[in-house]
């Protein structure tokens, strides 16, 4: 995503992306000093509550835009784009103007979902770069490695603003070892599948509402700010994510554990929820 922003922006630039969105976005296009139009996100009745509103998002375009920035399933909502929806946007922007499909919770989504991988498009779409990570499903978060799929042309420029040795040897073996075990993969999407279905029917009895989501986790309505929510369970050894900082105070990102992992939060949020 730096590397994007290192290539095609510049302070007379702008870049685009969605109300409630990663946070590197406006960091990534802070830091090059380029400009950033932020597009509202959906409403919360909407079928994707909060989540990115493409006919928005096309409005924000415009000849100084350079780049839109686009998480898909997103970071922290979990809501998602739909095939023809996102397939019809890539096609009205502009080819002058690079469109990144954040794609680095992926390996979750289920087919019913209707949510594509972007990579097929690349043959269709010169202008588009597809951004993946190992840091998710494949569980190699500390080694900070990940990966982006593009045209040629657009991986030549993007080659010249890399420092030479920005992945180290042993992220590189890990990296390849993980694609090679599907089975791990496999796994590790079937215990996600059964947390989330935990965490739902929890919420579903406690009352609370949550966002649809195609990630590793969800985002819950708490009744009360979440940072609060955030810090009890803090004191009880619970990690959450408060999401204030992304626009949704009342919200909680609660991130898909291990059995015993998501037993110990359920306990000490039901506890925290009736103190």
């Amino acid at each position: 995503l730096e590397l994007v922003a290192r290539a095609f922006l510049t302070s007379e630039h702008e870049a685009v992306f969605s109300e409630h969105a990663f946070a590197v976005y406006p960091i990534v296009t802070q830091a090059i000093g380029a400009t950033a139009r932020i597009a509202k996100a959906n409403p919360p009745d909407h079928e994707m509550p909060y989540g990115h509103d493409l006919d928005a998002m096309r409005a924000r375009v415009n000849e100084r835009t350079r780049v839109i920035f686009i998480a898909n399933p997103n970071n922290p909502t979990g809501t998602w784009l739909k095939t023809a929806a996102l397939e019809g946007f890539l096609k009205a922007v502009p080819e002058s103007v690079i469109v990144v499909l954040d794609e680095a919770y992926f390996e979750y989504v289920e087919p019913a979902m209707d949510c594509p991988n972007a990579l097929r498009w690349l043959d269709r779409f010169p202008n588009l770069v597809v951004t993946r990570t190992f840091s998710k499903a494949y569980g190699l978060a500390g080694l900070r490695v990940g990966y982006a799929v593009s045209s040629p042309p657009v991986a030549d420029l993007l080659n010249r603003v890399r420092e030479p040795f920005n992945v180290n040897s042993l992220a590189l073996v890990a990296a390849t070892a993980a694609l090679e075990d599907e089975a791990h993969l496999a796994r590790g999407k079937a215990v996600n599948r059964d947390g989330l279905a935990r965490l739902t029917v929890f919420c579903r009895q406690r009352g609370l509402a949550w966002l649809p989501s195609a990630g590793n986790f969800l985002c819950v309505e708490v009744g009360r700010p979440g940072r609060e929510v955030f810090l009890e369970l803090l004191k009880r050894g619970v990690i959450t994510r408060p999401v204030d900082n992304y626009g949704l105070p009342r919200f909680l990102r609660i991130s898909i554990g291990t059995e015993a992992e998501n037993a110990r939060l359920l306990d000490a949020l039901g506890d925290v929820l009736d103190g």
